[in-house]
């Protein structure tokens, strides 16, 4: 098969098919909703390809056959029939008060007049003028209008620290939203999506017709590249690749349906031919990582979270809880679903290595506020394990704790809870992006952390105790027989019971024993 150009950054549909680059078709997809829907949300991570999703959409209901050769809606699409469409994106830029949103919004209205050959009203308010955009349009073709709305929270999210700004803001696209409904009878089709669900309360007040398919599962894969894509549309470019690497690297984002790969990360793969935290490196989540350390939270807990289906969905500016953040923003996806009556428990993971490494070494600078400690520590880790080094590695987090400033102590309440020290260490070795089970279930218990590495298995203990170590941790690994759910792996076994002292803050006991094969 011939290799394709790559489209890295390109949202365009027409320049995609025109320029010949690689395209996944989502046309199946895209003519489902319509066949069984008028208005729609959806929400999914940054760069997972909503705007490109909205940008085909626009260019099937205007009636550019000849850009959908090939594909499926080429042969399953009503070719004589256009519709007017309404594109909106708040997508450029970062607005930072409501009077700027509101020049945004007049801007976007009166371009979209002007490309459909509508001659703009004079000075109206946005409702005002958004209404009279759907109905003259409408006039003017003769058939029902298509509205289509990118990144519809974004002014919102780029003020989220900024709370009064934050609420002015959903107040004005509240407003602006509020039109869908009132022009129910010149609307054909509707789709709005951005990153976070808010509650329909607080921005979507009145379109109770809204339907949410953001963890539907028909529509898991209406965004990203599955693993079939990968080994069919993009085979041309797995020839030097581990094909393995490249699934535990970026595949495992699931919204209860298939698991499918972030374009971005993709994309950059196959044009750097390197693995790396692509997606990830393009946005530090600096507020995510702040309420994270704010709230306690124990990062080892992260990978396994057990949350319920209205937290999913509950985000305002004055509500954010911690899963539905995590999990709209693309740190945590769905592992599976549990139904419970008319309630569903889900339980959230980290897709995939990057996610999983990349987030821990942000949490592990802010546990420590040492950048440039952590990140040389983290070599000295990988290097001790290799060596199974077993004194180097209690000399080396002994050390460490040691290091932490005491104003640094003093100043932060993360560090006063119990999990904070197992949470330091947990992130040490996710940060690696290490194979580590949390919570390893056995006949007899949980082992804290396990990790598999290098043909070896480590099994983890932590206690916290007051001044000096008690070799509790070691001996509750024996007396319960945490090894022998890998005993037939042939592996060595290293059983590892740590104790932290909260006086001390540091490591007081680190016991080890190796299980040879």
């Amino acid at each position: 098969m011939k290799r394709k150009k790559l489209p890295i950054g390109i949202q365009t549909f027409a320049e995609i098919r025109q320029e010949g680059h690689y395209y996944v078709d989502k046309t199946p997809h895209i003519l489902r909703l319509i066949d069984e829907g008028k208005y729609y949300f959806l929400s999914r991570p940054r760069r997972f390809g909503k705007s490109l999703l909205l940008d085909t959409m626009a260019e099937l209901f205007e009636g550019q056959r000849e850009l959908f050769q090939g594909l499926h809606a080429e042969r399953h699409w009503d070719w004589s029939q256009t519709y007017p469409v309404i594109r909106i994106s708040f997508g450029r830029g970062v607005l930072r008060s409501r009077a700027e949103l509101g020049q945004r919004i007049q801007l976007l209205l009166q371009e979209s007049h002007e490309r459909l050959g509508l001659e703009p009203p004079q000075q109206q308010n946005m409702a005002d003028l958004f209404s009279q955009l759907i109905r003259r349009a409408q006039a003017a073709s003769g058939q029902r209008v298509v509205v289509l709305i990118d990144e519809y929270d974004k002014p919102i999210l780029d003020n989220i620290t900024v709370p009064e700004v934050a609420r002015q803001m959903r107040d004005a696209l509240r407003n602006l939203y509020s039109v869908l409904k009132d022009e129910d009878a010149h609307i054909k089709f509707a789709l709005l999506t951005g990153v976070s669900k808010f509650s329909k309360v607080s921005l979507f007040s009145g379109l109770n017709n809204l339907k949410d398919i953001t963890v539907d599962a028909r529509y898991s894969a209406i965004c990203g590249y599955t693993d079939e894509d990968v080994d069919t549309v993009f085979a041309p470019e797995l020839p030097g690749l581990d094909r393995d690497e490249i699934r535990r690297w970026y595949n495992g984002y699931n919204w209860t349906g298939t698991s499918v790969y972030n374009p971005f990360d993709l994309l950059l793969l196959f044009d750097m031919r390197e693995f790396r935290p692509y997606w990830f490196e393009t946005g530090t989540p600096t507020f995510l990582v702040d309420l994270l350390t704010q709230r306690q939270t124990f990062t080892p807990e992260l990978g396994q979270w057990v949350t319920m289906d209205s937290l999913l969905s509950t985000f305002d500016v004055d509500e954010i809880s911690s899963e539905a953040l995590l999990f709209q923003s693309g740190y945590l996806t769905i592992d599976s679903q549990f139904k419970m009556g008319a309630r569903t428990e889900y339980t959230l993971k980290y897709p995939n290595q990057e996610v999983e490494a990349s987030l821990n070494g942000v949490l592990l600078q802010a546990l420590t506020a040492r950048s440039t400690e952590t990140a040389r520590q983290s070599g000295r880790l990988y290097r001790l394990l290799l060596a199974n080094d077993f004194a180097g590695l209690r000399a080396l987090f002994t050390a460490f704790f040691a290091s932490i400033p005491n104003d640094w102590y003093r100043s932060n309440p993360i560090a006063q809870y119990e999990g904070y020290y197992a949470s330091v260490f947990y992130s040490h070795f996710a940060a690696l992006g290490l194979e580590i089970r949390l919570e390893d279930v056995t006949n007899h218990g949980r082992i804290d952390m396990t990790v598999l590495f290098n043909q070896n298995i480590y099994l983890f203990e932590f206690k916290v105790v007051e001044l000096v170590p008690q070799g509790k941790a070691l001996q509750q690994i024996k007396d319960r027989g945490y090894a022998d759910k890998y005993r037939a792996r042939g592996e060595p076994i290293h059983l590892i019971g740590v104790e932290f002292s909260r006086e001390q803050r540091s490591v007081v006991g680190f016991e080890v024993e190796t299980m040879n094969r």
